[in-house]
């Protein structure tokens, strides 16, 4: 099994014991197609809870904890460069 089949079977296992998860709906955890950005995993599960802060409480607590894992799995996460990112790498110049 690779590094990210691992992963995404953790993210499974961590899903179906959130208790404000509800795994009697569709509840999927998948890879998607790769792009040259990195390779997209694909969280659909649904929320027990109703009311829109809950649900965005339960969303960030859940990606805080996978993307806290992530180095766990030797993975990294991708994020495109910014403008101050760009700024900060040619302001270097040749040092």
């Amino acid at each position: 099994m690779t590094n990210i089949g691992t992963f995404r079977v953790y993210a499974e296992k961590y899903l179906e014991s959130n208790p404000y998860i509800n795994t009697d709906l569709t509840f999927m955890v998948r890879q998607l197609q790769a792009t040259e950005n990195g390779l997209p995993i694909e969280i659909y599960v649904f929320s027990k809870e109703k009311g829109l802060k809950k649900f965005e409480e339960v969303a960030a607590d859940i990606f805080d904890h996978l993307l806290a894992a992530v180095p766990y799995f030797d993975l990294e996460i991708f994020q495109s460069p910014s403008g101050s990112d760009m700024r900060g790498f040619v302001g270097r110049g040749n040092d």
